[in-house]
Formats: structure tokens, sequence, C-alpha cells
């Protein structure tokens, strides 16, 4: 029934959700009114994680699902876990300085390929099969 996939779904959800709240701790920290995004470096890394956290979900998401179905849920859970975690890695990182959030965001996207990959493969083989 595809919970282990729910599961990281709303995990992610959970994680964006956290970086939304961080921005607008930043906004009161800082006093960067809304709607300005520009303001003390501190508060404009934070923007830049949830806006990068947001530009990552319609990537990982789909590409989660569709290699759960198509490929094995568990390949796509533990894919989708270490997602979670190189966000978690680029978060830690770019909150202390910009120059940190390498590591994390490598991760996060070799996993996002990787799933994107596994749902292509699992799709085009499903595909076959049913011509």
């Amino acid at each position: 029934m595809y919970a282990l996939t729910a599961l990281i779904t709303l995990l992610a959800i959970a994680l964006y959700f956290y970086t939304s709240i961080n921005v607008a701790r930043a906004r009161a920290k800082y006093s960067v009114p809304a709607p300005a995004t520009t303001g003390s470096p501190d508060f404009e890394r934070a923007f830049r994680i949830q806006m990068n956290t947001l530009e990552w979900m319609p990537i990982l998401l789909p590409s989660l699902w569709l290699c759960a179905i198509f490929t094995g849920e568990i390949v796509a859970a533990i894919l989708g876990l270490v997602w979670i975690g190189g966000r978690i890695l680029y978060i830690r990182g770019y909150t202390e300085a910009a120059a940190k959030r390498g590591m994390g965001f490598g991760v996060q996207a070799v996993a996002a390929l990787l799933l994107w990959l596994l749902a292509l493969i699992g799709v085009l083989a499903h595909g076959m099969h049913g011509a």
C-alpha cells in the first residue's frame, strides 16, 4: 500500500515546514518585514534554504512515488531518506555559511537523480512489457 513512501513524503513535507518556520523566525530576529527577501545575510541564508528546498520538492516527490510504484518501495524509501538526510546536512551547513552547503546539496541531488533514473527505468520497463 506504499506506507513507507507515504511516510517519506510526510517527512519531506515536515522538513519543508521546518524551513518555513525558520524563515518566519529569521524575519522577526533580523527585522526583515514581508515581502522583503533581502537584509541580514543570516536571514538571506534561511530564506534560500527554504526556497531551495521548495525548488527540489517537485523533483523529489514524483520521482519518489514513481520509483516506489515501478521499481520498488524499499529502494525508493531508502533513497528518500538519503534525500532527507542530505537536506538536513544542507540546512546545517548553509545556516553556518553559504560555502558549507555543498556536501548536503550533493547528497540530496544524487539521491533525487537516482530516484528519477530508477523511476524512468521502471516506467520504461513496464511500458515495454505492457506493449
